[in-house]
């Protein structure tokens, strides 16, 4: 009796297993795994790039004594230097050497930008331990020359980080719509399957299966699907992550470069696959059970 339970079980199963409306879910749910990768990986990538500047900038300024006579520039920006690194919660202050700016002015300036009498400011960055003690850097800056100027890196940044912020909140809002779009995929399959086989399905109860029974052997075929087109997509998603990763890397940009995934992102991204199959699988089987409900 069991082994003829057994063989029913193993034909209905292989029954159910041709529906060709399930079978499209493992390149349906490859397409959807890839993508969501990428956005996955955008969103993961920007945000900690954005935290990493945000750290970085949030403790740095720049002091400019704006100075038209040379000497009393010069001046100026040794006592404000000697003053700013006295001062608690600086970690570090260092004047910009003046060949620096030259080079920096030349693709404007010319060979005009080496001219000793050029009234170029005097430039000291400073590295704050306690980013409350940048308003005590800027009045005592000032109090030393009034023409000081107190320029904080995190201010003129702003619409770097904003875009980022941005971009991050578009790669969630990706995600999600992958999320809502492979689930109503399910819900189709399911659909087309129990209308290819309610012969079969008819048949299955007269022989005494229940609706879950049935609803198990619809959401078991999903979910392999799901599981072999969720791993070929995954797979896909990462090699293109790894070679941008690489590609923006080879461009030299501090900025581009931080945009990266840390331990936590490819945790994430490891969970992916997993999380559409486990979707999947319950999409399928409350899909199922509702619709042989409703036949009754």
């Amino acid at each position: 009796m069991a082994r003829s339970s057994s063989t029913r079980s193993s034909s209905e199963r292989r029954v159910l297993d041709e529906a060709g409306g399930v079978r499209a879910m493992t390149w349906v749910m490859a397409i959807m795994l890839f993508l969501t990768v990428l956005a996955a990986a955008l969103g993961i990538g920007t945000r900690t790039s954005a935290r990493s500047l945000e750290r970085q900038l949030s403790g740095r300024l720049t002091v400019q004594i704006v100075e038209g006579d040379p000497v009393a520039r010069d001046a100026a920006a040794a006592r404000v230097l000697a003053l700013v690194r006295a001062l608690p919660g600086v970690r570090s202050a260092t004047a910009v050497d003046r060949t620096e700016l030259e080079t920096l002015l030349r693709p404007w300036l010319g060979e005009q930008g080496a001219d000793p009498e050029l009234p170029i400011p005097a430039m000291i960055d400073v590295d704050l331990a306690d980013t409350g003690s940048a308003d005590r850097v800027a009045a005592e800056a000032r109090r030393i020359s009034p023409s000081a100027r107190v320029d904080r890196h995190q201010g003129w940044m702003s619409p770097v980080t904003g875009f980022m912020a941005t971009m991050t909140w578009l790669a969630v809002a990706l995600v999600a719509l992958m999320v809502a779009a492979t689930s109503a995929v399910v819900v189709l399959a399911a659909r087309a399957g129990l209308e290819t086989h309610r012969a079969t399905i008819e048949v299955m109860h007269m022989l005494g299966s229940t609706d879950i029974q049935v609803a198990r052997l619809f959401q078991r075929r999903i979910a392999i699907d799901a599981a072999i087109g969720g791993t070929i997509g995954a797979i896909a998603g990462v090699l293109v992550v790894l070679f941008i990763g690489l590609r923006l890397q080879g461009l030299g940009s501090e900025l581009l470069g931080g945009v990266t995934l840390d331990t936590g992102g490819w945790i994430a991204i490891a969970f992916l696959p997993l999380f559409f199959v486990l979707l999947a699988t319950v999409a399928a089987r409350v899909t199922v059970v509702a619709a042989l409900r409703r036949a009754l």
